[in-house]
């Protein structure tokens, strides 16, 4: 049990989803403001927003806040926003990744530091924990798509590179530039999955028992809960029974 994959599950059993769905859609709306500024307004131009889109509605924004968003996009508003990575250690030695799109690097910079500083973790320089993650495409299915076979069938036709099928979903990766071509040709097959996107994908992890799992989660938490930051990537790998106790 992965990070990568995973830490939507933990956040719902917090039940923090719904307190921090204003939040979510803030996230949303940027990035959705971002992809249609940098390519075409019109989605099935743009395979960047499309996906932005399809994860949006995949948490349920609502239609008339993407289309706000991507209004933003054409009225001028997005051009100062550059996507910044950074990369670091939680606590126990756990890789973390940080992905933020800010329109002031120095105040991004200070808030990310402080927080891994505040909640027992180093900031490291860029390229200090990436090599342990692959960049690849996600795509998620609930296992009432179909069983195992008919799931992993449809994604080798599709140009998929693996599949991982438990009793709760399938989770279908490709890679980076292939995703929307493949959630294309899926969708056909299986109809709408309940998440498509780029993740960074652990190529080992670290195993955490609960005591260090409750320190990561606190490190995490202060780094979504701020503006700048759109998603927050970690290579644990915890227990079955550690995850029940968060």
């Amino acid at each position: 049990m992965a990070g990568h994959s995973k830490w939507a599950n933990i956040q719902h059993r917090k039940g923090r989803q719904d307190a921090a769905r204003s939040k979510l859609f803030s996230k949303f709306s940027k990035e959705i403001t971002v992809a249609a500024k940098m390519g075409d307004p019109d989605p099935d131009k743009n395979p960047r927003l499309r996906l932005a889109i399809k994860e949006a509605k995949a948490q349920s924004m609502p239609k008339d806040n993407i289309e706000r968003a991507i209004k933003k996009a054409m009225g001028g508003e997005g051009d100062n926003y550059e996507e910044i990575r950074y990369e670091g250690y939680g606590p126990g030695g756990v890789a973390v990744i940080v992905e933020a799109m800010t329109d002031n690097r120095n105040r991004t910079a200070s808030n990310v530091r402080s927080t891994f500083t505040k909640f027992g973790g180093n900031l490291g320089e860029t390229g200090s924990v990436a090599f342990m993650f692959e960049r690849v495409g996600e795509i998620v299915y609930p296992a009432s798509a179909g069983d195992a076979d008919t799931v992993m069938m449809a994604a080798i036709e599709a140009g998929a590179q693996d599949v991982e099928s438990s009793d709760d979903e399938h989770v279908i990766y490709t890679a980076d530039t292939d995703l929307n071509e493949v959630a294309t040709k899926m969708e056909a097959d299986l109809g709408e999955s309940d998440s498509t996107k780029l993740i960074w994908k652990p190529s080992n992890t670290t195993e955490m028992d609960l005591e260090a799992m409750q320190k990561l989660m606190k490190l995490i938490d202060a780094l979504e809960d701020d503006d700048d930051v759109q998603h927050v990537t970690s290579n644990f790998s915890a227990s079955d029974e550690v995850l029940e106790q968060l």
